[in-house]
């Protein structure tokens, strides 16, 4: 074990990482986003249609869930930049959390047989876990991105890895899924998925998450008070979190429609979902290089400007299609803006970090990623708001199986298309007013 901690402590990067590096560094999306996509596209379906727990009382949950973890994604970024050890700042928070993560992440859909409000008190127990592991991870991963790539150029390549590795655990956790759970249940399922997250982040720690030896910008610990001032006076921080927020609300509100679309609005198997949204994901992997390209080109602002109007754009489609295979047609236009999103976020987040350090000397990676974990997570709490809205006022009732009445169908359709089409738009002004245009400081 001390030889171990030995090699982890030593362990600095002191270039450009070497390509070996940037893949296992990159084989950290896959799990994470199998966990998070999994959890966003299936959780309200598992526990409203599944367990017949009525929406109301899981909108409350989520709303619960979402406040929790967005509270935790700040104050963990501001410990993880103002404590120091022997093996780093964001390595040993890796390192502690990954076991009670993946752990968590299967006991979600693996509850006893209980009550509605066992199952309530189940839910919200097992998330509150898994959320603080979540963002104990997730958060210090993110924050090494800036620290590990240093331009543009060399983000947009070093990005590349990490999200065709995400989009593969968005495709086997959200595709993938239904075809797991339709074939060895919700728990099989779980076990499943919890087994290969934790191979992956076990690989990714070891093999690509290092940190610099030297710090570019004073040691010195900020005050969390100041942490926060001086990250919500960015001019071009709020404009960027809240188009992300917007973003995220988007693709979540989807992801969370497809199931009740294929099975309520296209009268297909339950397990249909898996072309839907494997068409997106599956489209997003090639979008990746073309908009790593795009970016090198232009500058992230205008990348993003892009990649969020296609997206928009795309998403209206849902509103036409009868049969799965048209739907999943409609989901390669959509899976084009995903892949820019997906490329391009957190390579515009990296650069106002940069130019967070230049006006204040601190590298603040951990900031900014919890500042906008916080908000973003509202995306969680928006997404239940209009599920449960929308399939309450369309008169869903899920005793009823799959007689519904019409009007479900109109409410599906209208949760799917036109109000990720809203939440797009506002997302495109927030983006318009983003003040960095250069595409380097």
């Amino acid at each position: 074990m001390t030889s171990l901690t030995t090699r982890i402590r030593d362990r600095r990067l002191d270039a450009a990482p070497t390509l070996q590096q940037s893949i296992a560094f990159g084989a950290s999306g896959f799990p994470t986003q199998l966990m998070a996509q999994t959890f966003s596209a299936f959780i309200v379906y598992f526990y409203v249609s599944h367990l017949a727990v009525p929406a109301g009382w899981v909108a409350v949950a989520m709303i619960a869930h979402g406040i929790l973890n967005a509270l935790l994604n700040p104050v963990v970024g501001a410990l993880s930049d103002r404590i120091r050890t022997p093996w780093g700042r964001r390595i040993p928070w890796i390192g502690i959390g990954i076991v009670p993560l993946v752990v968590a992440f299967a006991l979600i859909w693996m509850p006893p047989e209980l009550p509605v409000g066992g199952l309530i008190a189940w839910f919200l127990i097992v998330v509150a876990v898994y959320d603080i592991a979540f963002v104990v991870v997730v958060l210090n991963i993110s924050a090494l991105f800036p620290e590990i790539f240093r331009t543009t150029a060399e983000r947009s390549r070093g990005n590349v890895p990490r999200q065709i590795f995400a989009i593969l655990g968005m495709v086997l956790g959200t595709a993938g899924a239904p075809a797991l759970y339709d074939s060895i249940g919700w728990a099989g399922m779980a076990l499943v998925l919890s087994a290969v997250c934790l191979a992956l982040l076990v690989w990714s720690f070891f093999g690509g998450m290092i940190e610099r030896r030297v710090p570019e910008a004073a040691s010195e610990a900020m005050r969390f008070r100041d942490q926060l001032t001086y990250t919500f006076a960015n001019r071009a921080f709020v404009p960027y979190v809240l188009g992300s927020l917007f973003v995220q609300t988007s693709i979540a509100v989807i992801l969370a429609s497809v199931p009740f679309y294929v099975r309520y609005s296209l009268h297909a198997a339950e397990g249909e979902s898996s072309l839907l949204l494997g068409a997106i994901f599956i489209t997003a992997i090639p979008s990746i290089l073309l908009w790593s390209a795009v970016v090198r080109r232009t500058s992230p602002r205008t990348a993003v400007l892009w990649s969020v109007a296609v997206f928009g754009i795309a998403v209206l489609g849902y509103l036409i299609p009868s049969s799965v295979l048209g739907a999943a047609l409609v989901g390669v236009g959509v899976g084009v803006g995903v892949g820019g999103l997906l490329q391009l976020l957190e390579v515009m987040l990296a650069q106002i970090i940069d130019d967070d350090a230049v006006r204040t000397g601190h590298r603040r990676e951990g900031a900014y990623f919890g500042v906008n974990g916080f908000v973003v997570r509202g995306s969680v709490v928006l997404q239940a708001i209009v599920a449960a809205v929308v399939l309450t006022a369309s008169g869903f009732d899920a005793a009823l199986e799959d007689a519904q009445p019409e009007s479900v169908d109109g409410g599906i359709r209208l949760m799917l298309a036109v109000i990720p089409l809203g939440f797009t738009a506002l997302a495109w002004l927030c983006f318009w007013l983003y003040p960095i245009r250069a595409r380097d400081l």
